[in-house]
């Protein structure tokens, strides 16, 4: 590997270091590590590196092509860019846990077989849960705890695929498995290592965990957790289950599901963690129809929507961070004393929304018009309508009610100037794809033949956006937000927590105690005399027995000792009298 840097060992390596330096020097440091990561991949070439043989298998570190390259440059570009908008931390551990994420996430990109991309996986899920026990306090905490569990579950399921998988075909590398049934290609290991692969990419219903804890996290932890951990599962889909029909409809049901449950939310940051499921949506599907069309839209969206999904965080984060709220019921009139923040947050909303000339526009639809040359009707229509529901409450209601609505005079300024320097950085990236698209669709794994900007798809786009523009108008009492709740899958697992909970501390407990009584009053004093009974027969019994037999032996031995005079004669003289004794006894028998 002479001829290749592995970016993540760059993050994970320069993690290292972090604690022992302050000040300047440790926002130096801190920028200077993805900057060296994002010369690394835009200057590494496409090869295999690092094969070795382990456990009689064939292992390789990293596999460059053109699908891990496109992942790896906005995941570098994204760690440049979150680290920018961490820089006024103090606290060295969320900078160490950023760093061994995004080296996670890099390490399963140009992970080669599966047992390299299961150790960067794990690494991934404990790096991040750390982004949400740093945000302290209760809710925190057990949002953190149930996160971990749900990640520490899809990966014994996601091991055990692996092995499986790997028994029935002998190899452990990783590409793309067979379609179709399991007797048509696909073993049962390969099935679980989808189960992993979808619970990560928060695929209903197993998507409660990401709504459950990004809302929880840090303010810049919740930035890198939007950033990687769902757009890495799309990367191991497309790697590994290109084209397999289940995906397509598992894809459209997020799109759908998750702008459903946005209507719901009270929480902005909640809101727009329903909204990461509804886009990624749009990738699943995408790499479910698996065209080359397909897969480069689901590729490119992943780009695009890092960036702008992350400056929507950024703009929500840059509010709880001065004013301390994050409920819409809270917020208000905030446009007066942070005009920047609101101004950067617009380009997300834009970008997500797919208004023309931002980078939404020129990814998302890639994927409808994939979906539409494969003839699939309803996939198209379900899309569009999503798209109609995101920048509903993405672009209009979220914006509406944190940044005007009523002015609930709050005490307010614009965040630090690193945390505006970042989210001006992803902004303009977010408006150089949309206009410039071309440089982006140069990464794809596929050449590209889809131009975006034709009159016939822009006005369609601003018809739909204006329309929905209108109906926020025209029904915008009963889009108010409400100080509600909204129960998720997570209700599931939350409630068979509590009655395990209540199993081990009631029917259970009362079991092992009235045990432990039982054995207390009956069967230990049982059990004590029989022992005391016991050493009663040993003492009097068999140690007597032992001991007389050990006497008699003793005995026996000294009379011995007295008959050994050590006179030659003496021995002659006892050996006639024993013979002749011998004679005797024979003649006398005989006779």
């Amino acid at each position: 590997m002479t001829d290749f840097v592995h970016p993540a060992l760059l993050f994970i390596l320069g993690a290292l270091p972090i604690p022992f330096l302050g000040g300047s020097i440790r926002k130096a440091y801190l920028l200077l590590i993805p900057t060296l990561a994002i010369l690394a991949v835009l200057t590494m070439q496409p090869g295999s590196y690092g094969e070795v043989r382990f456990i009689g298998q064939e292992l390789l570190i990293a596999k460059v092509d053109k699908l891990s390259i496109v992942f790896a440059t906005v995941f570098t570009i994204m760690a440049l860019i979150g680290t920018v908008y961490a820089l006024h931390l103090t606290d060295a551990g969320q900078h160490v846990a950023a760093f061994i994420y995004v080296g996670g996430a890099l390490g399963v990109v140009f992970a080669g077989d599966y047992l390299t991309l299961y150790m960067f996986w794990e690494a991934m899920a404990f790096a991040s849960a750390y982004l949400v026990f740093a945000q302290r306090g209760g809710p925190a905490i057990r949002a953190g705890f149930r996160y971990l569990m749900v990640h520490i579950t899809g990966g014994v399921v996601l091991l055990g695929g692996i092995i499986l998988h790997g028994l029935a075909t002998g190899s452990l590398l990783f590409g793309p498995m067979g379609r179709g049934p399991i007797e048509s290609g696909m073993d049962v290991g390969a099935y679980l290592i989808l189960a992993g692969f979808i619970l990560n990419a928060a695929v209903p219903p197993l998507n409660a965990w990401l709504t459950d804890a990004y809302p929880e996290a840090t303010v810049t932890g919740a930035v890198f957790m939007s950033a990687f951990t769902t757009k890495t599962a799309v990367y191991v889909l497309a790697r590994a289950f290109p084209g397999t029909e289940l995906l397509v409809w598992l894809g459209t049901i997020m799109a759908l599901y998750g702008v459903i449950y946005a209507v719901l939310e009270n929480d902005c940051r909640r809101l727009l963690a329903y909204h990461i499921v509804s886009q990624v949506g749009y990738m699943v599907a995408g790499i479910g129809i698996g065209t080359e069309m397909a897969v480069n839209g689901a590729a490119s969206h992943a780009f695009a929507h890092i960036l702008y999904k992350a400056l929507l965080f950024m703009g929500a984060g840059a509010v709880i961070h001065v004013t301390g709220r994050r409920k819409l019921t809270e917020l208000g009139g905030l446009y007066k004393t942070m005009p920047l923040t609101v101004a950067l947050y617009m380009v997300g909303a834009f970008a997500i929304s797919a208004f023309p000339f931002f980078s939404g526009f020129v990814t998302k639809s890639m994927v409808i018009a994939a979906a539409g040359e494969d003839h699939r009707a309803l996939v198209v229509l379900a899309l569009t309508m999503a798209s109609s529901g995101t920048f509903l409450h993405t672009g209009l209601k979220l914006p509406y009610y944190m940044f005007f609505g009523t002015d609930r005079q709050l005490e307010a300024r614009e965040p630090p100037r690193n945390m505006l320097i970042a989210m001006a950085m992803a902004a303009v990236l977010c408006i150089a794809i949309g206009v410039f698209p071309q440089p982006l669709y140069a990464l794809l794994p596929y050449p590209v033949d889809f131009q975006p900007y034709t009159g016939l798809h822009v006005m369609e786009s601003l018809g739909l956006l204006m329309f929905t523009a209108l109906g926020f108008v025209l029904f915008l009492k009963a889009l108010d937000p409400e100080n509600t709740i909204s129960l998720d899958t997570d209700w599931f697992y939350r409630k068979a927590a509590r009655g395990f909970m209540w199993l081990a501390d009631k029917p259970f407990a009362r079991y092992e105690k009235a045990v432990s009584d039982l054995s207390e009053t009956a069967a230990l004093p049982f059990l004590h005399g029989a022992a005391r009974a016991g050493l009663r027969i040993d003492l009097t019994g068999v140690d007597a027995v032992v001991n007389g037999v050990a006497r008699s032996i003793l005995r026996s031995g000294g009379r011995l000792r007295q008959l050994q005079t050590g006179v030659v004669t003496h021995y002659a003289l006892a050996m006639i009298v024993g013979v002749t004794a011998a004679i005797v006894v024979f003649a006398v028998a005989w006779r």
